[in-house]
């Protein structure tokens, strides 16, 4: 079997937290697309392009395949699933129910003393989006809705979150980031703190709101009419 080329892995340093360093990789290499979906990968090979041994590169695979994110195929590897256009529209319309109210929930009580982190996370997105590097944009972009979401007091939501976010696939960012979109889109981040630090709740659920849209249009790689997750009152 070949070797995969991808165009924005980044090669993984060892460390104590292995494990969960690849998952999270190996998470966001599917949901950019840099992990062809319907393709069968092995673990040596991924090993290679990551720079790990198989090992970790199996047992992570395995927590993808609990999520659904791939399925093992006996003798040869693992197996991209596939997310289908309705699968999308209905994972982005629970998105849009959960998460803009929880972001407005969370603002008041996120302390001003969380800022500078959370400016951080931020300042990670935008470094994605700069080098193009989709793995680490989206890893980070991850972190940083989590963290956010963990004022709302809800850990369940978050979990949830976390599981719907692994189901969307995002094929358009690769085409954003070679025509110069995708930093201006991580710098919506930015503005979502800017709106937390100025105390506006509902500022803040409003920019959540137009950015997780951004998954049936920019990001999602497709441009479809307006679909019944607008008609049905929860888009802008």
């Amino acid at each position: 079997m070949s070797t995969p080329e991808f165009r924005n892995v980044v090669r993984l340093d060892k460390q104590p937290s292995i494990r969960s360093t690849v998952t999270r990789a190996l998470r966001a290499a599917v949901i950019s697309g840099e992990l062809q979906p319907g393709r069968v990968y092995s673990a040596p090979s991924l090993g290679e392009q990551f720079g790990v041994s198989a090992t970790p590169i199996r047992e992570a695979m395995l927590d993808l395949a609990r999520e659904g994110l791939v399925v093992t195929i006996p003798n040869r590897g693992f197996q991209i699933t596939e997310v289908s256009e309705r699968d999308l529209r209905e994972v982005t319309e629970l998105r849009l129910m959960l998460e803009p109210p929880a972001m407005e929930r969370a603002t008041p009580l996120i302390p001003a003393s969380a800022l500078p982190d959370l400016r951080r996370k931020a300042a990670d997105i935008v470094a994605g989006a700069q080098s193009g590097d989709l793995v680490e944009y989206l890893a980070a972009d991850s972190d940083f809705h989590l963290a956010l979401l963990q004022y709302a007091g809800n850990a369940r939501l978050v979990d949830l979150v976390a599981g719907l976010r692994s189901q969307t696939r995002l094929f358009g960012l690769a085409n954003l980031h070679e025509q110069g979109r995708l930093v201006a889109s991580a710098h919506e981040h930015d503005l979502m703190l800017d709106a937390i630090e100025a105390g506006d709740a509902a500022g803040a659920r409003d920019l959540v709101h137009r950015h997780i849209e951004h998954v049936l249009t920019d990001w999602s790689g497709e441009a479809p009419a307006r679909s019944d997750v607008a008609d049905g009152g929860v888009g802008t």
